[in-house]
C-alpha cells in the first residue's frame, strides 16, 4: 500500500474489518504475554529454593519468547498485519502505514490482552506475582533507555524489511520467524540489563498485575523512540520510491501495517 497520513475514516471505527483486527490483536497479544511471562514463572516454579543456572535461564526465557512472539505474528498476520506490540504499531503509524484510529484500536487490543494475560497467569499459578521488567542491579536508568531504544529498533527495522515493505516479495513468507527471532536474539543481549521487553504491551500487563512499577516508564518511552527511528529511517531512506499501484490487482487491505 502506498505511504499515507490519515487519521482514519468515520466507518472505519465500526467496520467489521477493524473489529476483526482489533481482536486478532488482543488474542495475539496475550498469546505471547502469557507464554513469555509465564516462561519466567515456570523457571521460579522449578527453581523455588534455589536460584536458577543464569545462563539457562537466560536461554529458556529467550526461546519461549521468540517461539510465542513466532506464533503470535503468524496466527494474526493476514487479519491485523501481526503487530502484538505498541511500539511496532507506533513505527508503522510514523511510517504512514497505518491510520490513528487504527493504532488507537491496536493499543487499547494489545494492552488489554497482556493485562488479560497477567491475570490469568496469577490465577493458575496459584497467585505468583508477574515479574514484568526493571533495570537490574549496577545497570542505571539511561542505559537501559538507550538499551530499549537500541533493541526495539532492531525489531522494528525486521518487521519493515520482512512485513512492511513493498518490495519484500517472497521474504513476507518468513516474516513470523524473523521477527520471533530477532526478539529472542535481543533478549540474550538485553536479558541480563534491563530484561528487554522491546514492548510496551508485554511490560505494562505483568507491572500492573504484579505490581511492580520500577523503571516502567522506560519500557515505554525506550520502544516507542526505537520503533519510530527504525520507521523513519526505513520509510525515507531504504523505501526510494512508492512503488506503482497496480489497479488490475485487488489491493491489500489497507490497514494490514
Amino acid at each position: 500500500m502506498p505511504r499515507r497520513y490519515a487519521f482514519g475514516r468515520a466507518e472505519e471505527a465500526y467496520h467489521p474489518d477493524s473489529m476483526r483486527a482489533t481482536l486478532a490483536e488482543l488474542v495475539s497479544t496475550f498469546i505471547f504475554v502469557f507464554a513469555g511471562e509465564g516462561s519466567v514463572l515456570a523457571l521460579d516454579k522449578i527453581y523455588t529454593e534455589t536460584a536458577p543456572p543464569a545462563s539457562s535461564g537466560l536461554v529458556i526465557v529467550a526461546l519461549a519468547h521468540a517461539l510465542a512472539l513466532f506464533a503470535a505474528v503468524a496466527s494474526s498476520m493476514n487479519v491485523s498485519g501481526g503487530h502484538v506490540n505498541p511500539a511496532v504499531t507506533f513505527g508503522a503509524l510514523v511510517g504512514g502505514r497505518i491510520s490513528v484510529l487504527r493504532a488507537f484500536y491496536y493499543w487499547l487490543a494489545q494492552i488489554l490482552g497482556s493485562i488479560l494475560a497477567s491475570l490469568l497467569l496469577r490465577l493458575v499459578t496459584n497467585g505468583m506475582r508477574p515479574q514484568g521488567f526493571h533495570v537490574h542491579s549496577g545497570v542505571g536508568e539511561i542505559h537501559g533507555l538507550i538499551l530499549e531504544i537500541v533493541l526495539t529498533f532492531g525489531l522494528v527495522y525486521v518487521v519493515y524489511a520482512t512485513a512492511i515493505d513493498p518490495k519484500r516479495g517472497s521474504l513476507g513468507i518468513i516474516a513470523p520467524l524473523a521477527i520471533g527471532l530477532i526478539v529472542g536474539a535481543n533478549i540474550l543481549v538485553g536479558g541480563p540489563f534491563d530484561g528487554a521487553s522491546m514492548n510496551p504491551a508485554r511490560a505494562f500487563g505483568p507491572a500492573l498485575v504484579g505490581w511492580r512499577w520500577r523503571n516502567h516508564w522506560i519500557y515505554w518511552l525506550g520502544p516507542f523512540i526505537g520503533g519510530g527511528l527504525a520507521a523513519l529511517i526505513y520509510e525515507y531512506m531504504v523505501i526510494p520510491t512508492e512503488p506503482p499501484l497496480h489497479t488490475t490487482h485487488q489491493p491489500l487491505a489497507p490497514e494490514d501495517y
